[in-house]
């Protein structure tokens, strides 16, 4: 690294940065000294394209207090800075983890995040553990957060889940993640955690039919099912495992008949990491791995490499290129500002030709709110909820059903094999920029189209007001979308307003027959309404005024933020 001291207005934080986005930091810690004795840690920083300006990897706080001060004294000093070798986007991200780690740990998916990255960029395990200080166990231990399913892990990030659940999750397959999933979700069940999940997954269970592999009408043990009818279990273990062994090895000789160079069959309870291999085609060498688990579910992985395997066969094919061709010259065929000259003369060529292309621009800007770039960075809405039991409420909604489904036909659309992620919320590396690009030219408008819908609806910011703008404009319905529910009930707490809801579903002359009526004994009455219970009249279809569009409130009271952003952005809607 070359140490030299920068201008400040030569300086901007680079998106490598993990806070980038976040917003602007608390620097009243640091304030003080840098007033004092200005920065002393050099900030790293490298270059972004131009030869007189640079991008902050680390030092963001130490730069937003350098320009307070600057700001107070109407001048500033140049910041000691570390020059890194520009375009190494690997040594930028560890950068920033290491200065973060060092004042403050980032939560363990933030880690797993940037570890990913950097294995995509070709570091080792090893090379992560010696950079960062830790041993190779705890990084594999981080990279394991890769095998849960996203809801998972955004329920790990919340502090949901407890650290030990999560290690043995990591552990379970993805039917298993799901069943254990729908147990989290469902209130009146109990999830397993901890050493209960460890048994859950590993023992005492029976095997359930549905994962043989084999025709059910050749087992000839004992099938034992539930009292509805609706699971059923193998009774005899070991002639089931017997069974699925030999369905297993006559699945592993087909895909070599159909041309696959080898076959690995993991011995049970083996996990398949994806972030250890790499995806190859059959063409090019790429084996398919089957994974077993203990409960006899079978998975397959097409099209893998270990990333050892990868880089010898990478090795190998620029080995054989470079005894073809003629060596490099050892010095770049362009300067670093005549570079510069063409990609500038470049990029305003094609910018230009573009304003004539408008179903391309639509595609290329598609491509970039999904995968991101340099200047692009779109964040998809994680709904983050107060407590579990809205988290809940919400994911139970049919309006999220509706949108998982038509989310994973998008996902489809562009050929995603994660049909659990998200379309947004790319890193904005140009490899996965262009791929995402070229799959849209390939569809047609329509389709181009349900993909924008869906990568528009994603990063829909909640509780905005351009929400509420949107809701009236489509004229929307809640009725469609929500129904009455505990969590509605218990998060329904004030006296008053309990009363005007009753007025609201019973009648005025209800209301006031038991306003002085305890708020438990009012959302009672309220909810014999809405189910026709305890001889009152079934009310149908009732929505609150919060959940309206337009909203409005039951009271002049105010404090309630949805009617105040739609009373902000009404006039720029509808006209007088």
């Amino acid at each position: 690294m070359q140490l030299a001291h920068v201008s400040i207005e030569q300086l901007s934080v680079s998106a490598i940065n993990m806070r980038h986005s976040k917003r602007a930091p608390d620097i009243s810690d640091i304030l003080p000294s840098v007033r004092a004795r200005g920065v002393l840690v050099p900030l790293l920083i490298r270059p972004n394209g131009s030869p007189d300006t640079f991008e902050i990897v680390a030092g963001r706080r130490r730069y937003f207090a350098a320009k307070t001060v600057a700001d107070e004294r109407g001048e500033a000093d140049p910041l000691p800075c570390a020059i890194m070798e520009d375009g190494d986007d690997a040594d930028a991200l560890e950068a920033s983890l290491i200065e973060n780690i060092a004042r403050l740990d980032p939560d363990e998916v933030s880690q797993w995040e940037t570890f990913t990255r950097l294995i995509k960029e070709g570091r080792a395990v090893a090379d992560i553990a010696a950079t960062f200080g830790l041993t190779e166990p705890q990084v594999k231990r981080v990279l394991a957060l890769g095998d849960l399913l996203p809801k998972i892990r955004e329920a790990y990030r919340r502090e949901e889940i407890d650290t030990e659940t999560v290690r043995h999750l990591t552990m379970a397959s993805k039917v298993q993640q799901k069943d254990w999933l729908t147990l989290f979700a469902d209130p009146n069940q109990h999830a397993p955690r901890g050493w209960q999940l460890k048994q859950w997954l590993f023992g005492g269970q029976s095997i359930s039919t549905k994962v043989a592999l084999f025709p059910i009408e050749n087992y000839g043990g004992l099938i034992v099912s539930d009292l509805f009818g609706e699971e059923s279990y193998f009774a005899d273990a070991d002639l089931f495992w017997q069974k699925q062994n030999e369905a297993i090895a006559a699945k592993r000789d087909a895909y070599l008949e159909a041309g696959w160079a080898e076959v690995v069959v993991l011995e049970p309870g083996q996990y398949f990491h994806a972030w250890d291999y790499e995806k190859t085609p059959k063409k090019k060498g790429g084996k398919v791995v089957v994974t077993v688990s203990q409960r006899g579910e079978v998975e397959c992985h097409e099209g893998y490499l270990s990333r050892k395997e990868a880089r010898r066969a990478r090795a190998g094919g620029e080995a054989g290129e470079a005894a073809e061709t003629p060596a490099k010259p050892s010095r770049p065929e362009l300067s670093g500002p005549m570079q510069n000259y063409v990609d500038l003369h470049r990029h305003a060529a094609v910018r230009t030709a573009l304003l004539d292309h408008a179903s391309v621009a639509l595609r290329l800007m598609v491509a970039h709110a999904i995968a991101g770039s340099p200047l692009w960075t779109v964040r998809v809405e994680d709904q983050r909820a107060a407590n579990a039991a809205i988290a809940e409420s919400v994911a139970a909604s049919s309006a999220e059903a509706a949108f998982a489904a038509k989310r994973r036909e998008v996902l489809a659309l562009l050929g995603s094999i994660d049909e659990d992620g998200t379309v947004a919320g790319g890193h904005g590396d140009d490899f996965s920029l262009a791929s995402v690009f070229a799959r849209l030219l390939a569809l047609s408008d329509d389709d181009v189209l349900r993909v924008l819908a869906l990568v528009m609806a994603e990063t829909l910011c909640a509780g905005s007001a351009i929400v509420e703008a949107l809701g009236n404009h489509l004229g929307l319905d809640m009725r469609g979308y929500w129904q009455p529910d505990d969590a509605f009930f218990e998060l329904l707490r004030d006296k008053e307003i309990a009363n005007r809801l009753l007025a609201d579903v019973g009648g005025s002359h209800v209301a006031e027959g038991n306003s002085s009526e305890k708020v438990k004994t009012q959302k009672k009455i309220i909810r014999d309404f809405l189910s026709g219970e305890n001889g009152r009249q079934k009310v149908d279809g009732w929505l609150p005024r919060w959940l309206a569009f337009p909203a409005s409130g039951y009271t002049d009271r105010g404090g309630f933020r949805t009617a105040d952003q739609w009373a902000k952005v009404q006039p720029l809607f509808v006209s007088e």
